[in-house]
């Protein structure tokens, strides 16, 4: 019996050492960026050619013209919901992913509390996916589906909230466990140093984003605010309705409470509470994102902070990243986006 052997096919960094150049530029040449000289543009995709990475058909005829894009099937499976940063996500997704060609992205919504049937659908990806960006449970199920698709070549590359214990290609997102302390060290800075009773609101702590985030924020007021006392503690499951109750309650248990920190979505939710209640200017609130329902309660002066992160820069990291691991490029560090603290005075324009 005779065995064939397929070479497999070279990376951007084979082709970048053997045409002399960069990996960035052998990226911008496959891709059609600008910025590369013809001659050089030329000389990179005859490298590619020989080494087998592009066809001869593919980037244009020998000696010049502009390459065509190869195309890469690429997958983002975000959480379905009325959480409006995701949705500003998913936007920021879909609007970047029509400006590369390059890329054919599929966009997935699916029911982000349920594991099960989260793992079953990315392990039916594999069959034709290149790469798949995820923001999903941190579940047994989960990380062994992200391992299934990694074992298949299919590289992975978590957002907003990172898997523990799952191979993966890279995560892209903010730090959260200094956002949690960013939020405990605000609280506590604008309430002053003397005892005071906070609430904490959680989407679901099976995301390990808003499990870093309460760690974050409980070892800061235990480091620096240890007179502050976290009366209440609950899940809302990004539901704003949801947290609506649960605010109304605790607000109506606790008349002296003196700040809330919302971890997650559901910001109208604890919003509608506290104006209803009366509270809004005397309960200190700090949350995440700014959407265009925290940029009015920042402004009314119901929210207090807003710890933001832009979904663009994520979007744009994420199908970069996918897109250079779908191509070979499987070694790169988690990139951290840059996160601010936003107030009603420095509230970005859109």
């Amino acid at each position: 019996m005779s065995t064939i052997l397929r070479r497999m096919p070279a990376t951007l960094s084979e082709i970048a050492r053997e045409a002399g150049v960069s990996a960035a530029t052998v990226d911008r040449v496959l891709n059609e960026r600008q910025g590369v000289k013809a001659r050089t543009r030329d000389h990179v995709l005859g490298v590619a050619r020989r080494l087998g990475y592009v066809s001869d058909t593919e980037g244009g005829e020998a000696g010049g013209g502009r390459p065509a894009a190869k195309s890469v099937r690429l997958d983002i499976v975000l959480p379905s919901g009325t959480n409006t940063f995701i949705a500003n996500l998913a936007n920021s997704i879909t609007q970047l992913a029509a400006e590369r060609p390059e890329a054919d992205l599929r966009l997935h919504l699916m029911e982000g509390f349920d594991p099960l049937a989260l793992a079953s659908h990315l392990e039916s990806l594999a069959a034709d996916s290149r790469g798949v960006g995820l923001v999903g449970l941190d579940h047994p199920a989960v990380r062994e589906a992200v391992r299934a698709l990694e074992a298949a070549g299919v590289p992975v590359v978590t957002l907003v909230s990172d898997i523990s214990h799952a191979p993966r290609a890279g995560y892209v997102g903010i730090d959260n466990r200094a956002a949690g302390r960013l939020a405990g060290y605000l609280l506590g800075r604008l309430h002053g140093r003397r005892p005071a009773k906070v609430a904490l609101f959680a989407g679901s702590f099976a995301y390990r984003g808003h499990e870093e985030r309460e760690m974050g924020f409980r070892h800061i007021l235990a480091e620096e605010f240890p007179e502050f006392e976290i009366v209440a503690h609950t899940e809302s499951r990004d539901d704003w309705e949801r947290t609506y109750t649960e605010a109304t309650r605790i607000l109506s248990e606790t008349p002296d409470l003196a700040g809330i920190y919302n971890i997650g979505a559901g910001n109208r939710g604890i919003a509608r509470a506290l104006e209803e209640a009366g509270r809004a200017r005397s309960v200190l609130f700090v949350g995440h994102e700014v959407t265009e329902f925290s940029r009015r309660f920042l402004l009314s002066g119901t929210m207090d902070v807003a710890i933001d992160q832009n979904p663009r820069v994520e979007a744009r990291e994420a199908i970069d990243r996918l897109l250079g691991a779908a191509k070979g490029q499987r070694q790169f560090t988690s990139f951290l986006v840059r996160m601010q603290a936003v107030f009603k005075e420095n509230i970005p324009e859109w």
